[in-house]
């Protein structure tokens, strides 16, 4: 059995006009048909409660499920605050930073790879690692496997000043062991795809896992060259993930690109 997941992330909401946002996810989710949305993150712009409302609103407005993870920019962008209580707002429409979307087909597991400390960059602690990895292999047999954080594993060429994930090498080897057939991001708002073996050399039996960052659908910085507003559509049977990149122009969404990989 084959199942849709639709991949969005930065939205900034806060940063833009709210009403084209709707129209853009309504507008694709109508037309993807998803069984669950994945949010990676960035779903504020300065983490505010009204904007942390209203990007829920949104969110869960659209019909299926939602699974999202929390962002630098979704928590307080000023001190105390910041330190002394970070996910509060975040918590208060989605319960917590590391969600569990599980069925006897598709087992998603959020991971919060913010540090209230830094700006920019993400990491997954030796805990959090931990959760996560025994989270994921706690999925049903032969349930498709998904980890969902925030910030990127892999990232285009072109736009290297935000750093990856810390040690994601180690995450990456982690999480495929634990049995991820899929993790996906965000942060750069620049869409890139690859498969594990595409990008690291692996010895005997080593499993491959799709990687995936999505583009941003939010323009906090309109001008920046090189950002379209877009989202990422994986289609996962028994033997194929299936990877559409899609792009809002014109005032309609565009297939730009398509690859599919073994599973």
């Amino acid at each position: 059995m084959g199942t849709r997941i639709l991949h969005v992330s930065d939205l900034h909401v806060g940063a833009g006009e709210l009403p084209a946002s709707e129209t853009m996810l309504a507008t694709l989710v109508e037309r993807t048909g998803p069984d669950l949305v994945v949010a990676s993150g960035d779903l504020t712009h300065r983490g505010r409660p009204g904007q942390h409302a209203a990007a829920a609103a949104l969110l869960l407005g659209l019909g299926p499920p939602v699974l999202a993870v929390p962002g630098n920019h979704d928590i307080p962008y000023t001190f105390p605050a910041r330190i002394a209580s970070p996910w509060r707002e975040f918590e208060r429409h989605w319960a917590t930073t590391e969600p569990v979307h599980a069925t006897q087909v598709l087992h998603v597991v959020g991971a919060n790879s913010v540090r209230p400390w830094r700006h920019q960059s993400g990491a997954l602690g030796e805990d959090a690692l931990a959760r996560v990895a025994a989270r994921v292999a706690d999925a049903a047999p032969g349930a498709v496997r998904v980890v969902v954080l925030h910030h990127q594993l892999i990232g285009a060429p072109w736009r290297t000043r935000k750093r990856p994930l810390a040690r994601r090498g180690d995450v990456l080897a982690r999480l495929a062991d634990a049995g991820a057939d899929l993790i996906v991001g965000g942060h750069i708002h620049q869409a890139t795809v690859s498969e594990r073996r595409e990008f690291e050399v692996l010895a005997g039996g080593a499993r491959g896992v799709v990687v995936a960052t999505a583009p941003g659908l939010g323009r906090p910085r309109p001008h920046r060259r090189g950002e379209a507003r877009g989202a990422l559509l994986y289609s996962i049977d028994d033997t194929t993930i299936r990877v559409e990149t899609s792009i809002w122009r014109d005032g309609a969404w565009s297939a730009v690109a398509t690859r599919e990989f073994s599973r």
